[in-house]
């Protein structure tokens, strides 16, 4: 996606491409990091109050229920890459007008099955338009992992800058995670170094399918994404690959493939550091 700061033309985008991945015969799907929305000042102000209200008409939850109803609609369970939420997972309200970043995992029936809080926020300098990045401005941490199971496999859940702390994804394997999942929003300078090797990297020392949707294109003046959403298998070769712009890629996970790469090399049970 290239999404921008109006929620209501990022959810129409959304909704489309949600389309065309279940009109392919897509069973799973992940959105990007910031799919609804993107702003240099953050998301703080497009928050919504957590868990979604039971009148789903309430017109707080735009987001929520509109992931709710597309996965019913579809028949689709949707990774949303990440919403901004004002409460935490135990209920407890963020505090110094700071929101969760959180990924969303509903079912094909619309039901809410996990959520995860992204950990690592973005607090760099990098060679770009924008010149450094504070999310901890705007964002407040996570502390949790999260395995999500489904019918076909144990989904490890990250956001972005998640993908450069490998510890993460180890415990994530060794919770059971057969594919991990990466909705990302990498920058442009970033993404052009880093992104595949990382992607293909966290593949292969975990023995995982990798899923990463990313953003890809100018959403202001200052900031500009890397895009290249990519599908990796376990022996780390691309399965599917987008470039930047719009886009829907998709592949066939084998859960056999998985399991005969563990098999050969079997690294998690390999380790002498715990």
């Amino acid at each position: 996606m290239v999404s921008g700061d109006s929620v209501s033309e990022n959810l129409a985008r959304a909704h489309t491409l949600l389309e065309q991945a279940a009109d392919g015969g897509a069973q799973i799907a992940l959105l990007p990091e910031y799919f609804a929305h993107i702003s240099d000042r953050g998301s703080f102000s497009v928050a919504e109050p957590f868990p979604l209200h039971e009148d789903v008409n309430s017109g707080l939850h735009p987001i929520q229920s509109a992931l709710q109803s597309w996965a019913t609609e579809l028949g689709l369970w949707i990774i949303a890459g990440a919403a901004p939420l004002l409460q935490r997972p135990d209920g407890t309200t963020t505090a110094d007008k700071r929101s969760r970043s959180a990924c969303l995992v509903y079912d094909d029936k619309g039901a809410l099955r996990a959520r995860y809080d992204k950990m690592h926020l973005f607090d760099v300098e990098v060679e770009d338009a924008a010149g450094s990045y504070r999310e901890s401005s705007t964002i407040e941490p996570g502390d949790q992992t999260q395995v999500a199971t489904t019918p076909w496999a144990k989904i490890g859940l990250s956001i972005c800058f998640d993908l450069r702390f490998p510890e993460l994804f180890r415990q994530l394997a060794l919770s059971g995670a057969e594919v991990l999942v990466v909705p990302a929003a990498f920058t442009y300078t970033t993404g052009r170094a880093h992104w595949e090797t990382l992607l293909r990297a966290r593949a292969i020392e975990n023995g995982c399918y990798v899923i990463a949707a990313a953003q890809g294109g100018q959403h202001t003046p200052k900031r500009r994404t890397w895009g290249h959403s990519m599908i990796v298998d376990p022996w780390g070769e691309i399965l599917a690959e987008a470039g930047e712009g719009e886009a829907v890629i998709t592949a066939t996970l084998s859960a056999d493939k998985l399991e005969k790469i563990r098999k050969s090399m079997p690294l998690l049970s390999m380790r002498r550091l715990r």
